[in-house]
């Protein structure tokens, strides 16, 4: 991985194909959607997801999609809260800093909009990704939505 080549790339026709062809290892399937899933709930929600491709270089290694400023229901009440809705690292590119190197561009982007706490959900479970989000700096806030942990990171 080289740093100076990573970027995200908005999903736009030329990139489609590629995005599609992203897959995470089969024992990971359990705890992220494909990212045509992701792809779809971005159609019908416009103004809420950002989904962009992971690229090093020319080669698409990773896709991602933020949440927006959405209306999260907590206690019958309401909180408007942005952070990572997906993130999918093909699986022969894991282990090589692509996860942070997005985790890391949802935050810029976040900050960018003027947010001051990143959230997060997954899957709870072998082979999840509660280990890598803790380990770059997540706490679990003791919410559970749809059956998946949330987790928060506060916004320097």
């Amino acid at each position: 991985m080289t740093t100076t080549a990573l970027r995200l790339e908005e999903i736009t026709p030329k990139n489609l194909k590629a995005a599609l062809g992203i897959r995470v290892r089969p024992d990971q399937e359990f705890a992220v959607a494909p990212v045509v899933n992701s792809l779809a709930e971005a159609y019908v929600h416009p103004d809420a997801a950002w989904p962009r491709l992971i690229m090093d270089g020319d080669r698409a290694v990773g896709f991602l999609m933020a949440f927006l400023d959405i209306d999260w229901h907590e206690d019958g009440g309401s909180v408007i809260r942005s952070g990572l809705w997906r993130l999918n690292i093909a699986a022969e590119e894991q282990g090589k800093g692509y996860g942070r190197f997005a985790v890391e561009s949802v935050a810029a982007e976040l900050r960018r909009r003027g947010a001051t706490e990143f959230y997060v959900t997954w899957e709870p479970g072998d082979n999840g990704p509660e280990g890598f989000y803790l380990s770059l700096g997540f706490r679990k806030n003791g919410e559970v939505a749809e059956g998946e942990t949330v987790g928060v990171l506060t916004l320097d």
